[in-house]
Parts: C-alpha cells; structure tokens; sequence
C-alpha cells in the first residue's frame, strides 16, 4: 500500500535572513567566512544591528525544511517536524511552510512562548554563504516534536546533521530513526556542515547507529568524517555507515553510490551568485526522484540540474515553477 508521504523531515526551524556582503566586513565583524556559527542572541542582535542599512530576503528555512520544500515543489509529499515560538517569526514560519505545500506538526494554536530560531546567511561576491544561527526556542526540538504514525507511513525518514548540536535534538533524532528502522521506514540524513562534523563527530555517529540507508554529504563532510584526504578513500569509508550516498562535489558535479556502482554525475557550469541552500535542494530533488520512479544516476541528475540553477540567483529554494521545467527538461 502507498505510503501518505515521500519523506518525513526533522530538523531546525529557522528563518533565515540573507544579506550580500563584502569580505572585508565578515573579517571587521569577527565572523568566519564559510561556516555555520552557533550564536546566542546578543550576538545575533549585534551583527544584524550592524546590517540595518542592508535589505535582506526573509525565508522560512533551516537546512532540512529547504529540503522538504523542494521535495514539495518538484511535486511529491512531505512532512516537516520542528519547533518554533508564538511570536511574529513563528507565525511567519508557519504560513511560509504551508503556502509551500508542506505538511507540519505545528499548530498556530499550540505554539510555546519563546523566540523562534533565525540565522543569518551572508553573501559573498564568491557566491559562499557564511551562516551565523541563533538557535532560539529550536534548540529544545525533541521527541515530543515527533508524529510516529506520520513517520511509519513515510518512505523516508531524514534527518538534519544539525540536530546533533543539541542534546535533546540528537535524543530525538536517535528515536525516529529506530521508529524508521522498526517500521521497515528508509533512512536518510545528511552531516549538514563540515562544523558539525569536526566538533560533533561522536553525536553523529549515535544519529547512524549502525547505519542508515541513505546518507548525503559535501566532499569537505566526508573528508573529515572519513579523517581521509582522499576521496576514494572516503567513499570506501562511507560504505561501512551508509547503503548508499550522494557526495556533492560543487562545479565538479556529485558521486553517488547506490549499494553497488559509483556513479559520477557531471554538472552543468554556470556563474555562481549564491551557494545557500544547494546542499539543501540537491537532497530534496534526489529524494523526490528515488521516491518516484528515478534511478540513482537519473535522481543523482536531477539534484545537480536543481543545484545549478539555484546557485545562480540569490535564496535558498527555487520556485515552483523552475523546479517543474527542471524535471521536465530531465525527462
């Protein structure tokens, strides 16, 4: 029997608000360029204090939300689990979910006081995203954020690497994951930044347990996972946690291996404005293909097709309508 949905997301809910800068001001504001920082909220306040002038697109994101969206947008079904409060950005949070097609365990009327988690992400003229993310009221994701029938009437289970950074948000993550597992559920998780591998390795490594079906990661991820400077090293590595993987490879395009072949997948080469998001998308455009049909060379495809259009315009997520003439110039 068809399962209700693709794939059942967890992970931080976050809006993010993205702002171009220059280099020169990442370094006068004491921010390290390329990485997701952890911040608290006068931090925070202090650098968008500093960006006042600056217009800035707001988006409900967090890196698993983009991915549930894109699954949503290329026309397949998602769940989203996560935490935000019962202020303005919350209620923001909210509808930009819903008005995206995407199912949620939250509820206008439920909501907790609180601040809902936002980070800010940095442009760069070299198209690199440098993400500074106060956590708010995210921070405290757990298990009781969990649906158990919606995730045992999925296809997949993700989960967000950035969950590992908070205790009760592993503790959750580790729960779904043997719900999955139990209910014959695919899993699939991404490590998310090369951050929360370097300083998270351990907490990582309880999320996989002994292994999920499905693991998506950049080439600095796997590396440093793997400890390896090679990749075929790492990829050899990798199939000891994971049945199958996508490593993205940015301009070089992905490998992904699907339990028995390494598949390297090329890419299209456009001028990069924006890089924010397509480690997002790609996993959520993958998913939509293996959900519905695709080899993992045709999904594998598809991810890289979506990645390179969105990193030629500025946000986190395409439109709706670019993600349907994608998979139409696919097929």
């Amino acid at each position: 029997m068809a399962k209700k949905f693709d794939v059942y997301g967890i992970g931080n809910a976050l809006v993010d608000m993205e702002f171009e800068v220059t280099p020169e001001f990442l370094t006068a504001a004491k921010i390290e360029k390329g990485l997701m920082t952890l911040v608290d909220e006068e931090r925070q306040n202090e650098i968008t204090s500093t960006l006042s002038s600056l217009n800035h697109k707001r988006s409900c994101g967090g890196s698993a939300a983009n991915t549930m969206i894109a699954i949503s947008q290329f026309g397949g079904k998602s769940f989203y689990s996560c935490k935000v409060a019962s202020d303005e950005t919350g209620d923001f949070y909210f509808k930009d979910l819903m008005d995206n097609g995407v199912e949620t365990n939250l509820s206008t009327s439920s909501l907790e006081s609180g601040i809902t988690g936002k980070c800010i992400v940095l442009i760069t003229p070299d198209a690199d995203r440098t993400m500074n993310t106060f956590l708010g009221i995210t921070a405290n994701f757990s298990a009781k954020e969990l649906i158990e029938e919606h995730i045992k009437n999925s296809n997949y289970l993700y989960i967000e690497g950035y969950l590992v950074a908070s205790p009760t948000g592993k503790e959750a993550s580790v729960k779904a994951r043997k719900i999955a597992e139990t209910h014959g559920v695919k899993t699939a998780l991404t490590f998310s930044d090369v951050n929360m591998v370097n300083f998270f390795g351990d907490g990582l490594k309880d999320m996989i347990g002994d292994g999920v079906d499905l693991l998506f990661c950049n080439e600095a991820e796997a590396h440093a996972y793997t400890k390896s400077n090679e990749l075929s090293v790492a990829v050899a590595a990798l199939k000891k946690i994971a049945k199958t993987f996508a490593i993205t490879l940015g301009p070089k395009g992905a490998l992904v291996y699907d339990g028995k072949e390494e598949i390297h997948i090329e890419t299209k080469q456009v001028k990069p404005v924006d890089t924010n998001g397509a480690g997002d998308l790609f996993a959520g455009a993958m998913l939509f293909g293996l959900n519905n049909g695709m080899s993992f060379k045709e999904a594998g495809k598809l991810g890289c097709m979506a990645s390179s259009t969105l990193v030629t315009q500025f946000g986190p997520r395409l439109r709706r309508e670019q993600a349907q003439q994608i998979k139409t110039e696919l097929a």
